[in-house]
Protein backbone atom coordinates (compact mmCIF):
# COMPACT_ATOMS: atom_id res chain seq x y z
CA UNK A 1 0.00 0.00 0.00
CA UNK A 2 1.89 2.86 -1.30
CA UNK A 3 4.72 1.43 -1.48
CA UNK A 4 4.66 0.44 1.93
CA UNK A 5 5.01 -3.69 2.45
CA UNK A 6 1.90 -4.53 4.50
CA UNK A 7 2.50 -7.93 5.05
CA UNK A 8 2.84 -11.79 3.60
CA UNK A 9 0.17 -14.12 2.13
CA UNK A 10 0.64 -17.69 1.94
CA UNK A 11 -1.28 -20.86 1.29
CA UNK A 12 -2.07 -23.28 3.94
CA UNK A 13 -1.76 -27.21 2.87
CA UNK A 14 -5.41 -27.22 3.58
CA UNK A 15 -5.89 -24.21 0.76
CA UNK A 16 -6.51 -21.73 3.25
CA UNK A 17 -4.51 -18.31 2.99
CA UNK A 18 -2.57 -17.03 5.85
CA UNK A 19 -1.56 -13.83 6.21
CA UNK A 20 1.19 -11.60 9.02
CA UNK A 21 1.72 -8.34 9.31
CA UNK A 22 4.86 -7.05 8.79
CA UNK A 23 6.41 -5.53 12.06
CA UNK A 24 6.98 -1.98 10.20
CA UNK A 25 3.30 -1.85 9.57
CA UNK A 26 2.80 -3.11 12.70
CA UNK A 27 4.32 0.24 14.43
CA UNK A 28 3.28 2.71 11.77
CA UNK A 29 0.24 1.36 10.17
CA UNK A 30 -3.80 0.28 10.75
CA UNK A 31 -5.56 -2.91 10.62
CA UNK A 32 -7.02 -2.99 6.92
CA UNK A 33 -10.01 -5.04 7.86
CA UNK A 34 -10.70 -4.42 11.84
CA UNK A 35 -13.41 -7.25 12.66
CA UNK A 36 -10.73 -10.35 11.84
CA UNK A 37 -7.68 -8.94 11.08
CA UNK A 38 -6.38 -6.97 13.93
CA UNK A 39 -3.63 -4.66 14.01
CA UNK A 40 -1.51 -7.06 15.75
CA UNK A 41 1.51 -9.71 15.41
CA UNK A 42 1.35 -13.73 14.92
CA UNK A 43 -0.61 -15.39 11.73
CA UNK A 44 -4.11 -15.01 10.68
CA UNK A 45 -5.47 -17.77 9.33
CA UNK A 46 -8.66 -17.33 6.98
CA UNK A 47 -11.66 -19.81 7.34
CA UNK A 48 -13.23 -21.55 4.42
CA UNK A 49 -16.78 -19.69 3.67
CA UNK A 50 -17.82 -18.00 2.01
CA UNK A 51 -14.68 -17.11 0.00
CA UNK A 52 -13.04 -20.63 -0.52
CA UNK A 53 -10.23 -20.17 2.41
CA UNK A 54 -9.67 -16.25 1.61
CA UNK A 55 -9.82 -13.44 3.83
CA UNK A 56 -12.72 -10.93 3.50
CA UNK A 57 -10.37 -7.77 2.63
CA UNK A 58 -8.13 -10.01 -0.40
CA UNK A 59 -11.27 -11.43 -1.64
CA UNK A 60 -12.58 -7.71 -2.32
CA UNK A 61 -9.66 -7.28 -4.54
CA UNK A 62 -10.69 -10.43 -6.75
CA UNK A 63 -12.90 -9.35 -10.13
CA UNK A 64 -16.19 -11.37 -9.88
CA UNK A 65 -18.59 -11.79 -12.76
CA UNK A 66 -17.49 -9.81 -15.74
CA UNK A 67 -14.17 -9.04 -14.56
CA UNK A 68 -13.36 -12.92 -13.60
CA UNK A 69 -15.63 -13.60 -17.15
CA UNK A 70 -13.08 -11.86 -19.07
CA UNK A 71 -9.86 -13.21 -17.29
CA UNK A 72 -10.80 -16.79 -17.39
CA UNK A 73 -11.18 -16.39 -21.58
CA UNK A 74 -7.99 -14.56 -21.52
CA UNK A 75 -6.34 -17.25 -19.31
CA UNK A 76 -7.47 -20.57 -21.64
CA UNK A 77 -6.72 -18.65 -24.57
CA UNK A 78 -2.92 -18.30 -23.45
CA UNK A 79 -3.33 -21.90 -22.75
CA UNK A 80 -3.86 -21.99 -19.02
CA UNK A 81 -6.64 -23.55 -16.98
CA UNK A 82 -7.98 -21.52 -14.99
CA UNK A 83 -9.52 -23.80 -12.59
CA UNK A 84 -6.25 -25.14 -11.70
CA UNK A 85 -4.93 -21.24 -10.33
CA UNK A 86 -4.73 -20.98 -6.51
CA UNK A 87 -6.28 -17.50 -4.81
CA UNK A 88 -2.96 -16.80 -4.95
CA UNK A 89 -1.99 -16.76 -7.92
CA UNK A 90 -5.26 -14.59 -8.92
CA UNK A 91 -4.36 -12.19 -6.61
CA UNK A 92 -0.80 -12.33 -8.12
CA UNK A 93 -2.88 -11.66 -11.31
CA UNK A 94 -4.58 -8.81 -9.79
CA UNK A 95 -1.36 -7.00 -9.02
CA UNK A 96 -1.32 -3.80 -9.47
CA UNK A 97 -4.70 -3.09 -11.19
CA UNK A 98 -7.53 -4.14 -8.55
CA UNK A 99 -9.63 -1.90 -7.03
CA UNK A 100 -8.74 -0.14 -3.71
CA UNK A 101 -5.34 0.57 -2.56
CA UNK A 102 -4.02 -2.59 -1.91
CA UNK A 103 -0.63 -4.10 -4.38
CA UNK A 104 0.26 -8.04 -4.76
CA UNK A 105 3.74 -9.13 -5.56
CA UNK A 106 4.87 -10.50 -7.33
CA UNK A 107 2.89 -8.58 -9.75
CA UNK A 108 1.45 -10.88 -12.87
CA UNK A 109 -1.10 -8.32 -14.14
CA UNK A 110 -1.63 -8.10 -17.24
CA UNK A 111 0.42 -5.28 -18.87
CA UNK A 112 -0.63 -4.47 -22.14
CA UNK A 113 -0.38 -0.81 -23.68
CA UNK A 114 -3.47 0.65 -23.78
CA UNK A 115 -5.28 2.15 -26.85
CA UNK A 116 -7.65 4.95 -27.30
CA UNK A 117 -10.80 3.72 -28.30
CA UNK A 118 -14.49 5.49 -28.00
CA UNK A 119 -17.09 3.58 -25.69
CA UNK A 120 -18.84 2.32 -28.73
CA UNK A 121 -16.03 0.67 -29.84
CA UNK A 122 -15.67 -1.02 -26.53
CA UNK A 123 -19.72 -1.60 -25.86
CA UNK A 124 -19.22 -4.01 -29.63
CA UNK A 125 -16.16 -5.52 -28.04
CA UNK A 126 -18.45 -6.15 -25.07
CA UNK A 127 -21.18 -7.44 -27.55
CA UNK A 128 -19.06 -10.00 -28.49
CA UNK A 129 -17.55 -11.30 -25.38
CA UNK A 130 -21.28 -11.93 -24.29
CA UNK A 131 -21.72 -13.76 -27.44
CA UNK A 132 -19.18 -15.70 -27.24
CA UNK A 133 -17.44 -14.72 -30.28
CA UNK A 134 -14.14 -14.09 -31.12
CA UNK A 135 -12.42 -10.88 -30.49
CA UNK A 136 -9.17 -9.14 -31.12
CA UNK A 137 -9.41 -7.24 -28.31
CA UNK A 138 -9.69 -9.66 -25.71
CA UNK A 139 -6.18 -8.61 -24.09
CA UNK A 140 -6.89 -5.05 -23.93
CA UNK A 141 -10.66 -5.43 -22.19
CA UNK A 142 -8.41 -7.64 -19.26
CA UNK A 143 -6.14 -4.83 -19.37
CA UNK A 144 -9.44 -1.83 -18.20
CA UNK A 145 -12.01 -4.54 -16.78
CA UNK A 146 -10.33 -7.54 -15.60
CA UNK A 147 -10.20 -6.25 -12.25
CA UNK A 148 -13.22 -5.10 -11.97
CA UNK A 149 -16.27 -6.72 -9.80
CA UNK A 150 -19.84 -6.98 -10.34
CA UNK A 151 -22.19 -8.71 -13.42
CA UNK A 152 -22.44 -5.80 -15.84
CA UNK A 153 -19.87 -5.48 -18.23
CA UNK A 154 -17.29 -2.32 -17.14
CA UNK A 155 -14.06 -0.93 -17.76
CA UNK A 156 -12.50 1.41 -16.19
CA UNK A 157 -10.95 4.30 -18.21
CA UNK A 158 -9.89 7.63 -18.41
CA UNK A 159 -11.03 10.19 -19.54
CA UNK A 160 -9.98 14.20 -19.69
CA UNK A 161 -7.51 13.61 -16.78
CA UNK A 162 -10.08 11.80 -15.03
CA UNK A 163 -10.67 7.78 -13.73
CA UNK A 164 -14.09 6.40 -13.99
CA UNK A 165 -15.71 3.15 -14.40
CA UNK A 166 -18.36 3.00 -17.28
CA UNK A 167 -20.90 0.54 -17.76
CA UNK A 168 -22.42 -1.32 -21.09
CA UNK A 169 -25.81 -3.08 -21.08
CA UNK A 170 -25.52 -6.46 -20.37
CA UNK A 171 -27.45 -9.58 -22.07
CA UNK A 172 -30.46 -9.30 -19.87
CA UNK A 173 -30.93 -5.13 -19.25
CA UNK A 174 -33.26 -2.70 -20.67
CA UNK A 175 -31.49 -0.95 -23.81
CA UNK A 176 -32.16 2.34 -21.59
CA UNK A 177 -29.73 0.51 -18.53
CA UNK A 178 -27.72 3.80 -18.93
CA UNK A 179 -30.05 6.20 -18.94
CA UNK A 180 -32.33 4.50 -15.89
CA UNK A 181 -28.66 4.56 -13.63
CA UNK A 182 -28.18 8.08 -14.10
CA UNK A 183 -31.08 9.68 -13.79
CA UNK A 184 -31.25 7.96 -10.28
CA UNK A 185 -28.03 8.50 -9.47
CA UNK A 186 -28.93 12.25 -9.95
CA UNK A 187 -32.40 11.14 -7.62
CA UNK A 188 -29.70 9.92 -5.13
CA UNK A 189 -27.89 13.27 -5.03
CA UNK A 190 -31.39 15.18 -4.54
CA UNK A 191 -32.36 13.00 -1.69
CA UNK A 192 -29.26 13.67 0.12
CA UNK A 193 -27.01 10.59 -0.81
CA UNK A 194 -23.33 11.16 -0.72
CA UNK A 195 -22.54 9.96 -4.56
CA UNK A 196 -19.22 10.34 -6.88
CA UNK A 197 -19.50 12.15 -9.92
CA UNK A 198 -21.83 10.78 -12.35
CA UNK A 199 -22.15 10.91 -16.57
CA UNK A 200 -24.05 9.69 -19.03
CA UNK A 201 -21.08 9.62 -21.57
CA UNK A 202 -22.18 9.39 -25.84
CA UNK A 203 -26.11 9.69 -23.94
CA UNK A 204 -26.22 6.11 -23.08
CA UNK A 205 -23.43 4.46 -21.40
CA UNK A 206 -23.47 5.07 -17.65
CA UNK A 207 -20.21 6.52 -15.90
CA UNK A 208 -19.45 6.97 -12.30
CA UNK A 209 -15.93 8.63 -11.13
CA UNK A 210 -14.08 6.40 -9.05
CA UNK A 211 -13.63 7.13 -5.44
CA UNK A 212 -11.26 4.92 -4.51
CA UNK A 213 -8.56 6.93 -6.30
CA UNK A 214 -7.75 10.74 -5.57
CA UNK A 215 -5.30 12.99 -7.21
CA UNK A 216 -3.52 9.44 -8.01
CA UNK A 217 -3.52 8.15 -4.48
CA UNK A 218 -4.94 4.94 -3.61
CA UNK A 219 -7.76 4.88 -1.24
CA UNK A 220 -7.86 1.61 1.11
CA UNK A 221 -11.67 0.74 0.29
CA UNK A 222 -13.61 -2.50 2.08
CA UNK A 223 -17.06 -4.20 1.18
CA UNK A 224 -19.82 -4.66 3.30
CA UNK A 225 -19.21 -8.55 1.85
CA UNK A 226 -15.46 -9.04 3.20
CA UNK A 227 -15.37 -7.13 6.14
CA UNK A 228 -18.29 -8.84 7.75
CA UNK A 229 -17.55 -12.51 5.51
CA UNK A 230 -21.43 -11.88 3.83
CA UNK A 231 -21.92 -13.78 0.88
CA UNK A 232 -22.85 -11.54 -2.07
CA UNK A 233 -24.30 -14.06 -3.91
CA UNK A 234 -26.96 -15.24 -1.41
CA UNK A 235 -29.14 -12.80 1.03
CA UNK A 236 -27.09 -12.67 3.75
CA UNK A 237 -27.37 -9.37 5.50
CA UNK A 238 -29.97 -7.54 7.52
CA UNK A 239 -30.16 -3.77 7.38
CA UNK A 240 -30.14 -4.10 10.74
CA UNK A 241 -26.42 -5.79 11.13
CA UNK A 242 -24.91 -3.48 8.31
CA UNK A 243 -26.39 -0.27 10.40
CA UNK A 244 -24.36 -2.14 13.54
CA UNK A 245 -21.36 -2.70 11.98
CA UNK A 246 -21.47 0.60 10.56
CA UNK A 247 -21.33 2.15 14.14
CA UNK A 248 -18.92 -0.54 15.82
CA UNK A 249 -16.09 0.62 12.36
CA UNK A 250 -16.74 4.16 12.04
CA UNK A 251 -17.95 5.11 15.80
CA UNK A 252 -19.76 7.72 14.09
CA UNK A 253 -23.43 7.79 14.38
CA UNK A 254 -23.48 10.34 11.17
CA UNK A 255 -22.00 7.65 9.13
CA UNK A 256 -25.34 5.09 10.21
CA UNK A 257 -27.57 8.47 9.32
CA UNK A 258 -26.13 8.28 6.17
CA UNK A 259 -26.65 4.17 5.96
CA UNK A 260 -30.28 4.71 6.86
CA UNK A 261 -31.13 7.22 3.96
CA UNK A 262 -29.54 4.85 1.45
CA UNK A 263 -31.61 1.89 2.93
CA UNK A 264 -34.80 4.35 2.91
CA UNK A 265 -34.07 5.28 -0.84
CA UNK A 266 -33.74 1.41 -2.08
CA UNK A 267 -36.74 0.56 -0.54
CA UNK A 268 -38.29 3.75 -2.17
CA UNK A 269 -36.89 3.19 -5.42
CA UNK A 270 -37.26 -0.57 -5.72
CA UNK A 271 -33.39 -1.24 -5.48
CA UNK A 272 -33.57 -4.74 -4.62
CA UNK A 273 -29.98 -5.82 -6.04
CA UNK A 274 -28.73 -4.28 -2.83
CA UNK A 275 -26.06 -6.96 -1.55
CA UNK A 276 -23.03 -7.27 0.72
CA UNK A 277 -21.02 -5.75 -2.22
CA UNK A 278 -22.78 -2.70 -3.40
CA UNK A 279 -22.17 -0.92 0.23
CA UNK A 280 -18.44 -0.20 1.07
CA UNK A 281 -16.55 1.82 3.80
CA UNK A 282 -12.74 3.70 2.90
CA UNK A 283 -10.01 4.74 5.23
CA UNK A 284 -9.31 8.06 5.03
CA UNK A 285 -7.11 10.53 7.52
CA UNK A 286 -6.90 7.38 9.62
CA UNK A 287 -10.44 7.05 10.28
CA UNK A 288 -13.13 4.52 8.75
CA UNK A 289 -15.98 6.24 6.71
CA UNK A 290 -18.93 4.64 4.54
CA UNK A 291 -18.04 5.53 0.59
CA UNK A 292 -19.88 7.10 -1.94
CA UNK A 293 -23.47 5.14 -2.72
CA UNK A 294 -23.13 3.11 -5.98
CA UNK A 295 -25.50 0.96 -8.08
CA UNK A 296 -28.48 2.73 -6.84
CA UNK A 297 -31.55 1.78 -9.44
CA UNK A 298 -34.54 -0.40 -9.91
CA UNK A 299 -33.51 -3.61 -10.26
CA UNK A 300 -35.03 -7.60 -8.74
CA UNK A 301 -33.49 -9.20 -5.68
CA UNK A 302 -34.10 -12.97 -4.83
CA UNK A 303 -37.63 -13.79 -6.16
CA UNK A 304 -38.28 -10.18 -5.95
CA UNK A 305 -37.35 -9.62 -2.54
CA UNK A 306 -34.41 -7.26 -1.23
CA UNK A 307 -31.30 -8.93 -0.87
CA UNK A 308 -30.63 -7.31 2.47
CA UNK A 309 -33.42 -7.94 4.58
CA UNK A 310 -35.07 -4.47 5.91
CA UNK A 311 -36.36 -5.73 9.66
CA UNK A 312 -36.13 -9.19 8.87
CA UNK A 313 -38.42 -8.38 5.73
CA UNK A 314 -37.67 -9.16 1.60
CA UNK A 315 -40.71 -6.92 0.99
CA UNK A 316 -40.38 -3.92 3.87
CA UNK A 317 -43.05 -1.10 4.59
CA UNK A 318 -41.75 2.88 6.01
CA UNK A 319 -42.42 0.92 9.20
CA UNK A 320 -39.82 -1.90 9.12
CA UNK A 321 -37.49 1.43 8.20
CA UNK A 322 -38.34 2.90 11.26
CA UNK A 323 -38.05 -0.26 13.19
CA UNK A 324 -34.45 -0.86 11.80
CA UNK A 325 -33.72 2.90 13.07
CA UNK A 326 -35.13 1.91 16.62
CA UNK A 327 -32.60 -1.25 16.82
CA UNK A 328 -29.64 1.31 15.50
CA UNK A 329 -29.79 3.30 17.75
CA UNK A 330 -30.93 6.61 15.87
CA UNK A 331 -32.77 9.08 16.95
CA UNK A 332 -36.73 8.64 15.64
CA UNK A 333 -37.40 12.09 14.85
CA UNK A 334 -34.25 12.10 12.24
CA UNK A 335 -35.01 9.18 10.85
CA UNK A 336 -38.34 10.49 10.31
CA UNK A 337 -37.50 13.32 8.57
CA UNK A 338 -34.71 11.12 6.18
CA UNK A 339 -38.48 9.47 5.17
CA UNK A 340 -40.05 11.83 4.92
CA UNK A 341 -37.25 14.04 2.37
CA UNK A 342 -36.41 10.82 0.45
CA UNK A 343 -39.89 10.26 -0.17
CA UNK A 344 -41.10 13.53 -0.57
CA UNK A 345 -37.82 14.22 -3.31
CA UNK A 346 -38.89 10.72 -5.04
CA UNK A 347 -43.22 11.95 -5.45
CA UNK A 348 -41.77 14.99 -7.18
CA UNK A 349 -38.91 13.93 -9.11
CA UNK A 350 -39.64 13.31 -13.11
CA UNK A 351 -37.31 10.00 -14.80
Amino acid sequence: MEDRLVGRLALSPDHRCVFEYTPEWLQTGFSISPFYIPIKPGVFIARMVPFEGLFGVFNDSLPDGWGKLLTDRWLMEMGQNPSKLTIIDRLSLVGSSGMGALIYRPNKSSQFENKIHNLEYYANEVEKILRVEPTSSLDELVNIAGSSGGARPKILIRIEGIEWLVKFKASNDPDEVGRIEYEHSLLAKKSGIEMPETRLFEGKYFGTRRFDRNDKTRIHTHSAAGLLYASHRLPSLDYIALMQATMALTRDIREVEKLFRQMVFNVIIGNKDDHAKNFSFIFQNNQWKLSPAYDLLPSDGFNNNHTSTVNGKGKPTIDDCLDVARQSSLVLKNARRIIDEVVDIYNNYVI
